[in-house]
């Protein structure tokens, strides 16, 4: 079946426009069709490709006879069972080597214009114009392979990387390319732009998968790569093809620029309307905020770019009290503080905890934005306890040690654990309580790199008598009105992250926060009651984000699926 170019674009567009990589799938089954002789008719009229085949041969003879080229070691002969697919009556199978030479090399003696393959603009198959003029003296070892205008070069390291390009104009200084290509010159009866879109196809991609050597930087000998195989039409029909060819790809550029275009207009309105919502100064501007999201919500919400926008927007809502209406009935925050700092002043009377020195009171420069009435801002200390770790690495003598599960950095990340990974410490046992995790406990990171500092996640007792090192905080809450999801919430929130960012010492690679400066984070407290509110409206805001991103995941799988198919059925 032969398929025009409008034929093959409107019966696969909404597919390939739809599916994930679809229009990169497109262009393959443009070459593969290409390549199998399907994608423009033959005519009978043109001369077939063996007639084709003996007029090379006596262009090569008589290059190598004026001594432009050498004489190759004759190929074997191609077999039945090398033949990957059937061709067309008048088409051939040849080795690439077949239809095209190279120039020789050479040591560069005099200015050169060097082509390496960091110049190589692998999208549109061109040579960029940031290419060197260099010196003979400056010629690196690689500089050796002789290309003229017309040859296709193919870096044979790295193919994976299609760096594939055709030598399209005469250079003033004569053009010497890196030793890391295969030189492609064409005979006078091929077509140069032909053999490029051969050597992109994915069957011959495939074939060069299966010869490359190597891990680091894997490659395709030249011995090997000039043995692949070439389907070869007659001189018209590969004329024909390339022009079907590239009114395609660009027909797929085209495609390409629509989806960016739509993807980007998704993101900025949805960004626009994330932008209202947070500054909004009023319930009024809130509301419209809102509802134009909710109107148009299926459009919004189809890319997963704008679902962790949303994920973002309801955490800011969260911690600014804007995610939920405040309830004039609940008891004001300062009222729950007193009430915090009253259990704290009885722990440390009876020897539970450790009395701190005062931290100053709470600045207006230190405020990030107003809060709702009935909230306060608090120090972190002002709520939790906050313990350091075990250090490693702790010398003991005549002490009765015991191995233990410990946390790492690692393993606290934010607003969940990571426990596949679990190492062991031994510590004094009489030391066990001091540095053990409970339920409910707050973990806090010290540092890493900045966005590891101040990640913060709950315990749960997922591991039996476990303890923390000292490059994890543990926090525990003075009273049980105090909703230990909310503190997790905030501690992750991009407030808390700016503040220990500013906070934290940093060298070049590294960030951490020492004691002093966690308890010192301001923290916004809201009246218990809207504290469990936020955390419950927030469990079902992010529960609809896991469905609308597992729904993009059917979605993808689904268009995935059909163009599976409609591949396979052509």
């Amino acid at each position: 079946m032969i398929f025009t170019a409008d034929v093959l674009l409107d019966r696969y567009f909404e597919t390939a426009f739809s599916a994930p990589d679809g229009i990169k799938r497109l262009r393959e089954l443009i070459l593969t069709l290409a390549m199998q002789g399907k994608l423009v008719p033959q005519d009978p009229s043109d001369q077939p490709a063996r007639e084709l085949l003996k007029e090379i041969e006596a262009e090569k003879q008589m290059l190598i006879k004026a001594g432009k080229i050498k004489k190759q070691k004759l190929l074997p002969k191609i077999t039945a069972d090398e033949i990957p697919y059937d061709l067309p009556e008048n088409w051939e199978w040849v080795k690439i080597r077949n239809i095209c030479h190279d120039w020789g090399q050479k040591k560069p003696d005099r200015n050169f214009t060097y082509i390496d393959v960091g110049i190589i603009d692998n999208k549109n198959g061109l040579i960029s114009d940031s290419i060197q003029i260099l010196e003979a003296k400056d010629a690196p070892s690689r500089a050796r392979k002789i290309v003229k205008k017309g040859t296709v070069i193919y870096s044979t390291v790295r193919p994976y990387l299609l760096n594939i390009a055709i030598v399209e104009q005469d250079y003033k200084d004569e053009p010497i390319a890196s030793t890391a290509f295969a030189i492609l010159h064409p005979y006078s009866k091929i077509y140069n732009r032909f053999i490029y879109y051969i050597l992109k196809s994915p069957y011959f991609i495939e074939f060069v998968e299966d010869q490359m050597k190597g891990v680091a930087y894997p490659a395709i000998n030249d011995g090997n790569f000039f043995e692949g195989l070439f389907p070869l039409p007659p001189l018209a029909e590969q004329k024909r093809i390339v022009e079907k060819c590239d009114r395609l790809m660009a027909q797929c550029d085209k495609l390409e620029q629509l989806q960016r275009e739509r993807e980007q207009k998704r993101i900025l309105i949805h960004t626009a309307a994330r932008e209202k919502l947070l500054k909004a100064s009023d319930q009024e501007t809130f509301s419209q905020a809102w509802d134009f999201i909710k109107e148009n919500f299926g459009d919004l919400y189809a890319v997963k770019e704008n679902v962790t926008s949303l994920r973002q927007a309801i955490l800011q809502l969260a911690v600014m009290g804007k995610l939920v209406p405040q309830d004039p009935g609940d008891q004001p925050a300062n009222e729950l503080l007193k009430e915090i700092e009253a259990e704290k002043q009885r722990l440390i009377k009876e020897g539970k905890i450790k009395k701190q020195k005062p931290l100053p009171d709470i600045t207006a420069d230190e405020i990030p934005y107003d809060l709702p009435n009935s909230w306060s801002w608090s120090r972190l200390e002002d709520i939790v306890d906050i313990i350091t770790g075990i250090s490693k690495g702790k010398k003991y003598q005549d002490q009765v040690m015991k191995e233990f599960p410990y946390l790492r950095v690692a393993n606290v990340q934010r607003g969940y654990l990571d426990l596949k990974i679990m190492k062991y410490l031994p510590i004094p046992i009489n030391d066990f309580s001091r540095y053990e995790v409970l339920p409910n406990d707050l973990l806090i990171t010290e540092g890493g790199d900045w966005d590891k500092v101040g990640r913060t996640a709950i315990w749960n007792g997922e591991v039996s008598s476990c303890i923390h090192q000292n490059h994890v905080f543990k926090a525990r809450r003075f009273l049980q009105k105090q909703n230990i999801f909310w503190l997790q919430l905030y501690l992750n929130s991009l407030p808390a992250r700016t503040y220990f960012a500013s906070a934290s010492k940093q060298t070049t690679n590294l960030a951490s926060i020492n004691k002093t400066q966690l308890r010192s984070c301001p923290i916004p407290l809201p009246p218990f009651p809207e504290q469990n509110r936020i955390v419950a409206k927030v469990d079902a805001l992010t529960a609809l984000c896991d469905r609308l991103e597992n729904q993009i995941d059917q979605k993808t799988s689904k268009q995935t699926q059909l163009l599976e198919s409609v591949m396979a059925g052509v």
